[in-house]
């Protein structure tokens, strides 16, 4: 299929110049809100300073992994609620040499000491969301550092101690609060710990002044403790994992209240891994993403199964016949992994039943085009399972999955590419800090409960050393001679499922230019609830999936943060970026 892009030229001097003393400078109204195009390379993130920090990394002749070294250590000082070095991650990525896609695993894992019933309190009952994220229980070894290690042994180009600079300078000299930062710490203020009973209040202390107001927008901060630890990592990235810093990490871990078991030992015997991406066919394009515990297999069977359904009408996404056929789909990939979706290191993933034609069939004969289907479970796929695997009857799900992440696409000079999504778990991780960062509550993203009601055991339970399940789903997609055509990606919990899919089916059905898919409304489909995006969703949409059978859920907290690059079919690299939140698109042209 030829892919129509709309390209809509304007200056960028918004790339490369923020003032976040005047709001209305990075207003959402003022945020990047059209396509733009490069023919070298680009940059494409959820924060300024992080895409300029990336951009000139490439510019200095890094690699697009050098690049996100740099990003995602600037992330981790300016959108702490988000991400950071204290969380983990997954990165996809495209090698323009051997035309691999590869992935790059640093979730975090339970520590060694763990116990099953991590969340449930003596009484028998689980913790409460916040009683558990603001705890040590939920707090996972530490990712990130490993995975962007991993990935710079084989693909960085400077010293691993160059892209740490830029992020050095904002902490020591200190970085203005930006608008997000800021309507977050107001969010918030209630849920972070403001007294010693509740937990460590480093975290208030370092937000909000003598007064318990949150620092407004413009306020310098600067971040010492960082900076000490940046120059650590930067002359050895084991530095992380031993020492100093463990240290910190640790003791912050076992601090009351809900203490936690992770030891020194845990943090010393972290490694990411390296991956296979795990690829599927969609109208002759190749889609790319991790493998469990990721989620992107859902992401992989929405576009099959949307694949199996009639084509899209030439209404593209003015016709609420193509969305309900993509919500449809939806439904069908996210009770499917609800159901199936672990660390497959701990409990068998039927995979390659999954994404089975005949498995994938079964499943899109269950769609009707006249009304909703009320009636669907997860599906059988152990019976098209091509090799053999021990069948379990796993417990039904009842993991909560909450939003606090980033995501960022980059392509450097030489054509490789980045899609990395990174993440804290929810807002601040858990709310504890060590050595100047966020440390995360992945923890939480488990299951509390262990067992269903009939006892059978849930696949994303709580186990030592396993990896819980993640909805992160950075993805990349090869045209059909096998070049790089997209990267695209989101934070969102579980909807990020939801929003990269938006994309796919935005960009490559429905004939839209990366930015104008990043702004339909956000439609996610959960088995028993569709959400629309109230404020970008039209009567007409909302109407016509009422009346197909749905009880729409208008939502107000559909809060994508989707960055998106496409090659267009003249070699020229197209961004766009997700207005809800500040991201910019920088550009890297260097004949010009």
């Amino acid at each position: 299929m030829k892919i129509i892009i709309i390209l809509l030229l304007f200056f960028i001097s918004a790339c490369s110049q923020v003032d976040y003393k005047n709001h209305d400078a990075v207003s959402d109204s003022n945020v990047i809100s059209s396509s733009v195009k490069a023919s070298q390379a680009m940059v494409v993130t959820a924060n300024p300073l992080a895409s300029r920090a990336g951009a000139k990394i490439i510019r200095q002749g890094g690699s697009a992994v050098d690049a996100a070294i740099a990003i995602e250590a600037v992330l981790s000082l300016v959108e702490p609620q988000s991400s950071g070095l204290g969380g983990g991650g997954f990165m996809t990525y495209f090698d323009n040499k051997t035309k691999q896609v590869s992935v790059y695993d640093g979730r975090e894992i339970a520590p060694a000491n763990v116990n099953p019933n991590l969340f449930i309190k003596e009484n028998g009952e689980p913790f409460g969301f916040i009683e558990a994220k603001n705890s040590g229980l939920s707090i996972g070894v530490p990712g990130m550092v490993s995975l962007l290690q991993l990935a710079h042994e084989d693909h960085g180009k400077l010293t691993w101690s160059e892209n740490f600079n830029q992020a050095k300078t904002l902490a020591v000299e200190g970085f203005a609060i930006s608008p997000r930062l800021h309507e977050s710490l107001l969010r918030f203020k209630t849920l972070i710990p403001q007294k010693l009973s509740d937990g460590p209040v480093d975290a208030f202390q370092y937000f909000y002044a003598g007064d318990g107001e949150a620092y407004p927008v413009g306020h310098i901060l600067k971040n010492s403790a960082y900076a000490k630890a940046l120059d650590l990592i930067a002359n050895d990235p084991h530095a992380f994992y031993h020492g100093e810093i463990a240290n910190e990490i640790i003791q912050q871990v076992i601090i009351e209240p809900r203490a936690g078991s992770m030891q020194k030992t845990d943090l010393s015997n972290y490694a990411a891994r390296r991956e296979q991406a795990l690829c599927t066919t969609f109208r002759e394009k190749t889609l790319c993403g991790p493998p469990p515990p990721s989620s992107w297999i859902a992401v992989a069977m929405t576009m099959n199964i949307l694949e199996r359904l009639p084509m899209p009408s030439t209404g593209s996404s003015g016709d609420v016949n193509n969305w309900r056929l993509f919500t449809e789909a939806q439904r069908l990939a996210y009770i499917d992994r609800d159901q199936y979706i672990a660390d497959p290191n701990f409990i068998d993933v039927p995979i390659l039943g999954m994404l089975n034609d005949e498995y994938l069939d079964q499943r899109a004969a269950l769609i009707s085009l006249e009304k909703v289907n009320n009636e669907i479970s997860w599906g059988d796929p152990w019976a098209f399972q091509e090799l053999s695997a021990s069948v379990q009857q796993n417990g039904v799900d009842s993991t909560v999955d909450a939003a606090g992440t980033t995501h960022f696409v980059v392509v450097d000079l030489e054509g490789n590419v980045v899609s990395l999504t990174a993440s804290v778990e929810s807002f601040f991780g858990s709310t504890r800090m060590a050595a100047g960062m966020f440390l995360n509550n992945q923890l939480t993203d488990y299951s509390f409960r262990s067992h269903d009601r009939d006892g059978n055991l849930i696949a994303n339970s709580v186990a030592a050393g396993k990896r819980p399940r993640s909805s992160m789903s950075p993805t990349i997609v090869l045209d059909e001679n096998g070049e790089f055509l997209m990267a695209t990606g989101s934070p969102g919990g579980n909807s990020i499922i939801a929003y990269t899919a938006k994309t796919l089916v935005g960009v490559l059905d429905w004939n839209l230019s990366p930015q104008n898919a990043i702004e339909l409304p956000n439609v996610i489909a959960r088995p028993d609830k569709v959400s629309v995006e109230k404020t970008r969703a039209s009567d007409v949409l909302i109407s016509g999936l009422n009346s197909f059978g749905y009880q729409v859920d208008e939502s107000n907290n559909e809060n994508s943060g989707l960055s998106i690059i496409l090659k267009d079919s003249e070699g020229n690299l197209v961004g766009g970026v997700d207005s809800r939140r500040e991201g910019t698109i920088e550009m890297i042209n260097l004949a010009n």
